[in-house]
């Protein structure tokens, strides 16, 4: 676990600090308020020791600020001036739990146990609950389609080993989500599963956020930072979107995969890391690979098990059961017994090829649920939500400027940045931002 130490006496941290090393978890320390704050603001903590009494300002008031940054970590107050009314007090504004001064190792190491199983309970119910959700794999997990079952059986003969996992498909097929199921299915199930969108950072700020920074690595770094690789000790680390790493952060991650290490930023230690790793992309690697935007190495090292997603046009046999499962969901979140569909509806859904996926099938569903007037969707409200994804296919009777503009238009709603859609259309970022603004 990391766990933050907040105290004004130096014996006091590095007691506790030599104690709860020794049961391997990861400590920081913070003398006052302020260096708590920036700590907690910078990292990712699941427990907090906090002085009842420190120098200047009272445990009781920067609990809430606490509270405030980080709602799930656990603060346990530790004090020597211990009392059923401060006790009762802290609880009542959040507190996990109360310490009195001096605490063996025995009563630290009991308190951290009732932490972990605490936050093993909450994970536990999350997970329920995520099950009577479409978000959940599971109402994916009865296809019929040969792809899918394909796709599936090697997922999980490949979960219950540690072996790096590639998930390739389109967006919005549902490779996050079978990354989650991987890691339930898998000996790590009760540690963290940790995901990173790649092309949502910068460079700079991507390998911070992946392998965490030391104080001052840059300007701006006024404390150490712990990232997602640590976040994720003995769990999973999901890369989504790993085809747009820049081939530095690529050089980084191999390392990691072979090794098991890694250097935070402006640090020169390394790192043990004990994480498997599960990449996602909808990128072509290999034609990446050959055009020397993505590392061969890194390619084999990643794709020793490949998992392809097909999209929602070629798995049309599930389709009926899909919108199903989403519209009986919908119909509980809205307070509605029922949900039903036309049958022109579905008829002109399945003509549809859902560029989008899944992830287009749900924001359309959901869409038509909203606009419609009672609990019967027709084909006109489904019409509405699909006018503007107006359906042509090459060979179709239109000219090559609306063809381009369309298939442009599309490239664009599937990448993640202007760079991304420039790099999949071949064409120059410049000359892809002069089409769009030609085109709006």
């Amino acid at each position: 676990m990391r766990i933050l130490i907040i105290d004004d006496d130096k014996n006091i941290c590095a007691t506790f600090t030599v104690a709860l090393e020794a049961m391997k978890h990861q400590i920081m320390t913070a003398a006052n308020g302020d260096l708590a704050v920036d700590a907690l603001r910078n990292n990712g903590f699941e427990a907090v020791f906090l002085d009842l009494r420190l120098s200047h300002e009272s445990g009781l008031d920067l609990l809430d600020e606490i509270l405030n940054i980080s709602p799930r970590v656990a603060v346990i107050f530790v004090t020597a001036f211990a009392s059923i009314e401060t006790s009762v007090a802290a609880i009542k504004r959040g507190a996990f739990d109360y310490l009195q001064k001096p605490c063996t190792p025995e009563q630290l190491r009991q308190v951290i146990d009732r932490v972990q199983q605490a936050r093993k309970l909450e994970t536990r119910v999350a997970e329920l609950e995520s099950d009577f959700t479409p978000s959940s794999l599971d109402y994916l997990l009865r296809s019929e389609s040969p792809q899918m079952q394909t796709a599936f059986e090697i997922a999980f003969k490949a979960a219950a080993s540690d072996a790096t996992i590639l998930l390739l498909g389109e967006s919005g097929t549902g490779k996050s989500v079978l990354a989650k199921t991987i890691h339930r299915r898998s000996p790590r199930a009760d540690g963290p599963f940790v995901s990173v969108t790649c092309p949502s950072h910068s460079r700079e700020l991507l390998e911070s956020e992946l392998f965490g920074h030391a104080k001052g690595a840059f300007p701006g770094a006024i404390a150490e930072k712990c990232g997602k690789v640590m976040a994720a000790e003995g769990g999973t680390l999901l890369l989504d979107e790993i085809g747009e790493l820049s081939l530095d952060i690529q050089a980084k991650l191999l390392r990691l995969l072979h090794a098991r290490e890694y250097e935070r930023v402006g640090e020169a230690n390394p790192n043990k890391a004990n994480v498997r790793l599960i990449a996602a992309t909808n990128r072509n690697l290999k034609q990446a690979v050959e055009a020397g935007q993505f590392r061969d190495d890194l390619y084999h090292r990643l794709s020793l098990i490949t998992v392809m997603l097909p999209p929602l046009r070629e798995r049309m046999s599930d389709f009926a059961r899909l919108v199903h499962v989403h519209l009986n969901y919908l119909a509980r979140q809205s307070g509605k017994e029922a949900i039903f569909l036309s049958r022109d509806a579905l008829h002109q859904m399945e003509k549809y090829q859902w560029p989008g996926n899944l992830r287009e099938l749900r924001n359309v569903l959901e869409r038509s649920v909203i606009l419609s007037s009672d609990d019967h969707i027709q084909s006109v409200a489904f019409s509405e939500c699909a006018s503007k994804r107006t359906e042509i296919r090459i060979g179709s009777n239109i000219t090559l400027s609306e063809l381009e503009n369309l298939h442009i238009k599309r490239v664009m709603e599937n990448s993640q940045t202007l760079d991304e859609a420039a790099r999949v259309l071949g064409i120059d970022p410049a000359t892809l931002y002069r089409k769009r603004k030609k085109r709006t």
